[in-house]
Parts: C-alpha cells; sequence; structure tokens
C-alpha cells in the first residue's frame, strides 16, 4: 500500500536505533540506513517537544547538501519528559537507578518528534504518550537495571521489557512510539507526501 505510494521516493532513515529499522520493516517500507556522528546539544530554554524537534531537525542538517529531489530523510529524536525536565539517557548503571526511582509511582511523557526532509522542504511532526510506572521496589530496579543493561534508552527502560510488563499500569497514546518510533505519525505524513508529490 504505502510502500506502492512511494516507490518513486527514496526513504533514507538517519538513525542506527534497531527498534526503528524494525518498525519500518513492520510497515513494509523500503529504506536505506545513512549515519553522520552528531553532538546532540540543544539551547536551554528549550522544553519538552521544542527539544525533540529542534534535534530531529539537527540531525537532518548534516545530511541537506546530498539530498536528490526523490529522497525523503527521515530523522527523529525521543526524550522522557518529567517534573519539567528532559531525563535523557543514563550515564551509567547508577544514573539509571536514579533515573528509574524518579520515574516510580508518578506519570511521565515520552515525546518523539520525527522529521521529513526533502531537497526543497521540512516538515517536522511530534507526538506525546503518558505513561505510569507503579511503586517500583528498590529490589526491581536493581534488578531491572542489572539484567538489562538499558544505558542506551531516554529515561534508562524500555517498555517492551521485564520492567514494562510488571511496572507499568497505565500508557495514554501510541505504546510504539514508547519503543521507540510513533509509527501512525510517519505512517500518515509518508502517505500525505506521496499523495502530494
Amino acid at each position: 500500500m504505502l510502500n506502492e505510494k512511494l516507490k518513486n521516493f527514496n526513504l533514507i532513515l538517519a538513525s542506527a536505533s534497531p527498534r526503528r529499522h524494525a518498525f519500518f520493516k513492520t510497515l513494509n517500507l523500503n529504506f536505506e540506513v545513512r549515519l553522520k556522528p552528531i553532538d546532540e546539544v540543544y539551547p536551554n530554554h528549550l522544553k519538552c517537544q521544542e527539544i525533540t524537534n529542534y534535534l530531529a531537525k539537527l540531525k537532518a542538517e548534516a545530511f541537506k547538501e546530498e539530498l536528490k529531489e526523490k529522497d525523503i530523510l527521515i530523522t527523529s529524536d525521543t526524550i522522557v519528559w518529567h517534573d519539567s525536565k528532559a531525563v535523557e539517557k543514563p550515564t551509567d548503571e547508577s544514573d539509571a537507578l536514579n533515573m528509574i526511582k524518579s520515574l516510580s509511582n508518578a506519570t511521565h511523557e515520552v515525546v518523539t518528534s520525527i522529521c521529513f526532509t526533502r531537497a526543497s522542504q521540512q516538515e517536522v511532526v511530534h507526538t506525546i504518550t503518558k505513561v505510569t510506572f507503579k511503586k517500583l521496589t528498590d529490589e526491581e530496579i536493581r534488578y531491572y537495571v542489572e539484567a538489562y543493561k538499558p544505558l542506551d534508552k531516554a529515561g534508562a527502560y524500555g517498555i517492551q521489557e521485564w520492567i514494562g510488563a510488571i511496572g507499568i499500569t497505565n500508557i495514554e497514546g501510541s505504546y510504539n512510539n514508547v519503543v521507540g518510533l510513533p509509527t501512525h505519525l510517519l505512517y500518515e505524513t509518508l502517505n500525505v507526501i506521496a499523495e502530494g508529490n
């Protein structure tokens, strides 16, 4: 369906995330992966989706000069937003333990922006999912961090892993967003681009 509409386009995913690669395959999209190193630094005054919008666009900057007419470059950024601040990837296990403790017995937001960049235009969309954890014990948190090593994940947890199965009591919004990419938003936006040419 969507892949047929996009047959004249070249989809480029600028992400090393295996979860994002898997989602593109689930949607039956033909795509190539291109990677460039980027320093993910944003101005301090930005809040919530302003951060992810900024970083998704920043990730696209490095590719702009090389995009051809039918290329669609897709860049994305996800943060956990809690207590009016961004909870990013933990620096070590101790940091991960503290992050999950702060999310215990509370509701936080998972914010993702997707940037679609073409040679002559750019569009950024975002979505927010609310996630609530039960009160986690220190033993549960320690077990998860030691067993699953969630140092590559914003907020120090993967909803699809053990901690999500035993700890999450409520979710409002896109589940896939929390896993790594709001696929409904990707699908909808690519449909609009394909139909508009």
